[in-house]
């Protein structure tokens, strides 16, 4: 393959809380840390990561981009993360969504899925 999927760069705010509470949903760690960059994964050789930039303004709309997890138990998934740190939000989803939408510390909003076996289920 020419291309792989290396990372998914996060404007932030607050780089060391942002990477802690994502680490802490993907149960990943801090691979590298800098004033301008912290990369995390779940290993330095497993991709892709995530990489938090600095940014000076707080988040303002709707994400045009999202993550989306996919758990063994949603309701469960969805407490937990709530826990570290999250907030559910109204992004327009339907009644009756499969999935919960949720915003990370600094509003980036993303999605915790029903039990997936592939990415066409």
């Amino acid at each position: 393959m020419a291309v792989s999927f290396y990372s998914i760069v996060v404007d932030a705010r607050d780089l060391p809380s942002l990477a802690r509470f994502w680490c802490a949903v993907l149960d990943w760690e801090v691979l590298f840390e800098a004033d301008d960059e912290i990369v995390v994964g779940a290993d330095k050789d497993a991709l892709p990561g995530i990489t938090f930039v600095p940014v000076p303004e707080a988040k303002e709309i709707k994400n045009r981009l999202h993550i989306d997890l996919a758990p063994d138990d949603q309701d469960a998934e969805v407490e937990r993360i709530i826990a570290l740190g999250a907030r559910r939000t109204d992004v327009g989803q339907p009644g009756s969504a499969t999935f919960v939408v949720l915003e990370d510390p600094e509003g980036n909003e993303f999605c915790v899925l029903s039990p997936k076996n592939s990415l066409i289920d």
